[in-house]
């Protein structure tokens, strides 16, 4: 019980940190964020060895270790007295921000520079790709490498195998499904997933995957310079995977839509045309409601257009932070899925139609696995 509740804690903590403290502005707005977060600061100081490690853990779980630990360390600078009234803590809140983000970055490097050689010697063998998801967390990086193409799986096989000597991993019955395939690449720790010509839990998606490679754009990481899918497509994604397949956040979704939306690139009208291909604009709709109502609860400011309200299935609805994720009711998840079901049968689409039948017996299978054995390998 003492466990769940320092959790839950943390994850309150990680979230004021992450979404309040992402500071712009000049030294006053600063110190004004740092008034803000004082609590938050004097939280992380007051820790035990271990209770950090418990809280670095859980913001490298949600993807935010690194804009975390940074709002930390940069904010305790600003005024350390009045935080951290004991030198000792200002240096041990220092060491400690400093050690875990050094070694973070150290796999960061190493994962994006595998990764944008693998990109490159994908595209120039005729094999177009597009970065989905992975990038889209940075200076924070996944646990995992997501890659799109529209090439074919033997093509992707014969340079992920030749040039790079990877190995296949077995693939889960979800993996089939979707059409996609994991990589393990020697000396890179992180699988590299490939999804090829389709996209959705179980490669219902068409085309709206034809749309990430044709409007993919550009995205510099560190120094190298990545083809990603654009904003409009990336929200459709972040969807489908949230509130279709796992009905899960972690905290980096939630900051990486709202820093998208505040950006300006996001262009709605285009949004729901690529979420309307694909049957799901009430699904994405929800989805930009639940991160819209996260943020604001920590902090932050996000105004979404009414006309996406309107569309939503619950504009009021809340995710609910419980076994380490930001969970999503299964009563929308539910909703959801019978929303795309009808939606491919209205538009004709006999391929989602065949497939999203089977995503039902899939997620059971997956539940009786999970309680079983402790996970779902093998099934998603």
């Amino acid at each position: 019980m003492k466990s769940e509740l320092q959790q839950v804690q943390h994850m309150e903590v990680l979230s004021r940190l992450v979404i309040s403290g992402q500071i712009e502005g000049d030294e006053t707005a600063k110190r004004g964020e740092l008034d803000k977060l004082r609590r938050e600061l004097r939280y992380v100081a007051k820790l035990g060895e271990d209770e950090f490690a418990s809280f670095a853990a859980l913001a490298w779980t949600h993807h935010v270790i690194v804009r975390a630990l940074d709002v930390v360390r940069r904010l305790a600078a600003l005024e350390p007295r009045n935080v951290l009234p004991v030198p000792e803590n200002e240096r041990r809140v220092a060491e400690r921000c400093e050690r875990a983000m050094v070694e973070e970055r150290s796999r960061i490097d190493r994962a994006v520079g595998y990764f944008h050689s693998i990109c490159g010697a994908l595209e120039e063998r005729g094999c177009p790709v597009a970065v989905i998801k992975s990038l889209d967390h940075w200076p924070d990086l996944g646990s995992d490498l997501d890659l799109y193409t529209t090439a074919s799986p033997d093509a992707v096989d014969h340079v992920m195998r030749g040039t790079f000597r990877a190995e296949r991993v077995d693939r889960s019955w979800g993996d089939r499904l979707a059409n996609k395939w994991n990589y393990s690449v020697p000396g890179l720790p992180e699988l590299v997933e490939i999804h090829v010509q389709y996209l959705g839990q179980t490669g219902e998606h068409s085309e709206l995957a034809r749309r990430v490679i044709e409007r993919r754009v550009e995205k510099k990481v560190g120094q190298y310079d990545f083809l990603v899918a654009a904003p409009e497509e990336r929200i459709v994604i972040s969807a489908l995977q949230r509130v279709y397949r796992h009905f899960y956040f972690r905290l980096c979704d939630m900051i990486d839509t709202a820093t998208l939306l505040k950006s300006g690139q996001l262009h709605f009208g285009e949004l729901e045309q690529a979420a309307n291909s694909a049957g799901i604009w009430e699904g994405v709709s929800t989805y930009l409601c639940l991160v819209e109502n996260y943020v604001r609860l920590y902090g932050g400011v996000m105004t979404l257009p009414a006309h996406v309200k309107e569309s939503a299935l619950s504009p009021e609805a809340m995710v609910q932070f419980k076994g380490g994720y930001l969970r999503v009711s299964m009563t929308t998840g539910a909703r959801l899925y019978s929303s795309q079901l009808l939606a491919a049968g209205k538009h004709g689409d006999m391929r989602a139609l065949l497939r999203l039948p089977l995503l039902p017996p899939l997620a059971i299978s997956a539940l009786v696995a999970h309680s079983l054995t402790g996970n779902d390998k093998g099934i998603w």
